[in-house]
């Protein structure tokens, strides 16, 4: 096979800028304001506070879920709203789940480009220029760079990949421990979601370890209960780059395979990529295929438990699955929000924002919007339309791994059925600091 790439060559500085950054950071024992706790009082009436001095950015509302009732009145009373202060700078929330489409399909008017701050809310135009990503672009560039690692989640693909997932899941299920607790999350949700990790990237599964803690840096870049400084963000990133410049250059070199990195490798728009796009497309696979279907499969768990009545229905008719695990996706939204940024001043819904200003979709809150999803605020394991969530995203942007991340929730909740387990919470869950992913980090079980 005849090889015409003329790729930006990689070597061993290629990623120097990020360790020389971190050293500078730690030198410094600079704390961002990102990064500093923003105190919350957790018996607070959230319909007693001016609605101007109202954050629901605040990664406190999360890590307490408290969350809800704030969400329900800028709903209610303030769907487009401004706050002007922030950990994260000022910023938009659209709130309703109608509105939080129509901005989606406006990708023309509100931009999704790494260079205008990408897609997060902590995200700035210096922080994700080291790690450009396909999420992070607008078409043409997002369409031509997602098309290249599409297939590896095409309906054919994904059921070669269910023989493996079911497989496995049995296994840590068998392996789990009877009659005394343990943390759910550490033993199966982050279990099964590793080891469908290295597969993906074409790695050895005990590989899994060293893909999720990265993934956990990544994610908690801004979480300063889990990642000590800004410093060990860019030494991480530094650490994947060099990681995965050694996968490419492999990956290269032989006939392309089915795992993402040779497809980056071997795509017709993507061979040529530079490390900077290829260390920020890893980086989006490693968060993307982790984090979102691990924190569903703990939070899963934790809704049954909260709501015996629909425990009980599943354990009657284990063929509630199929609905039940767009209820679950729906019901945890692991990904709160995505961020946009207006390309020119535009009037939405009667308010006037400005080019420049950072749109936020919380997804979190249309997945509550009565207006637009029935019984919103229960979890109902047999919904009709149990797909009508905005947990995927929706529109270009939409999640490219969502029909993976809902077969391995399938797969193991028919595994659990299958040996009748009684899985039981006997504990509070542990939950993240972070106003990105609704992340559980610890979730005390037993079997019964």
């Amino acid at each position: 096979m005849q090889d015409n790439r003329d790729a930006t060559p990689m070597n061993s500085s290629t990623y120097a800028n990020l360790r020389e950054k971190a050293r500078s950071i730690k030198a410094a024992q600079h704390v961002s304001r990102r990064r500093q706790r923003w105190p919350i009082d957790l018996q607070a009436d959230p319909y007693e506070i001016p609605l101007d001095e109202i954050n629901v950015a605040n990664p406190e509302l999360f890590k307490h879920d408290v969350f809800a009732p704030y969400f329900a009145r800028l709903r209610a009373e303030d769907p487009v709203h401004y706050c002007k202060d922030s950990q994260y700078g000022p910023y938009w929330s659209i709130t309703r789940y109608r509105d939080i489409v129509e901005v989606e399909k406006a990708h023309g008017i509100f931009s999704s480009a790494y260079e205008l701050g990408g897609v997060l809310i902590q995200g700035s135009t210096q922080s994700v220029s080291e790690t450009p990503m396909f999420i992070q672009m607008d078409p043409p560039e997002h369409d031509v760079q997602r098309k290249a690692v599409a297939p590896r989640f095409t309906q054919r693909s994904l059921l070669e990949l269910e023989g493996l997932i079911r497989e496995r899941a049995g296994r840590i299920l068998d392996s789990l421990p009877r009659g005394e607790t343990f943390d759910w999350v550490k033993l199966v949700s982050v279990e099964l979601t590793g080891q469908m990790l290295a597969s993906l990237f074409g790695l050895p599964v005990q590989e899994r370890h060293r893909l999720i803690r990265w993934s956990n840096i990544f994610s908690n870049a801004d979480n300063p209960e889990l990642v000590a400084s800004s410093g060990d963000y860019y030494e991480a990133l530094a650490a994947c780059g060099d990681y995965f410049q050694e996968v490419w250059a492999d990956r290269s070199e032989r006939p392309p395979t089915g795992d993402l990195v040779s497809m980056l490798a071997w795509g017709a728009q993507t061979r040529n990529m530079g490390p900077k796009e290829l260390l920020g497309n890893v980086v989006l696979l490693l968060v993307g295929g982790n984090d979102t279907t691990r924190n569903s499969i703990s939070g899963g768990l934790l809704a049954l438990n909260e709501n015996p009545a629909e425990y009980e229905k599943l354990r009657r008719d284990p063929g509630l699955v199929a609905s039940l695990v767009p209820e679950i996706i729906r019901w945890q939204t692991p990904l709160t929000h995505m961020r946009r940024c207006a390309v020119r001043d535009v009037v939405f819904k009667g308010k006037t924002i400005r080019k420049g200003d950072a749109v936020v979709l919380w997804y979190i809150s249309g997945n509550r919007d009565s207006s637009a999803i029935e019984r919103a605020d229960e979890f109902v394991i047999d919904r009709p339309r149990p797909r009508q969530h905005l947990s995927f995203g929706f529109g270009i942007h939409r999640c490219l791994g969502n029909r993976l991340a809902e077969l391995q929730l399938r797969v193991l909740w028919e595994e659990i059925l299958r040996r009748r387990l009684n899985i039981e919470v006997v504990g509070a869950p542990e939950r993240a600091n972070s106003a990105l992913f609704r992340a559980i980090n610890r979730l005390p079980t037993q079997i019964h």
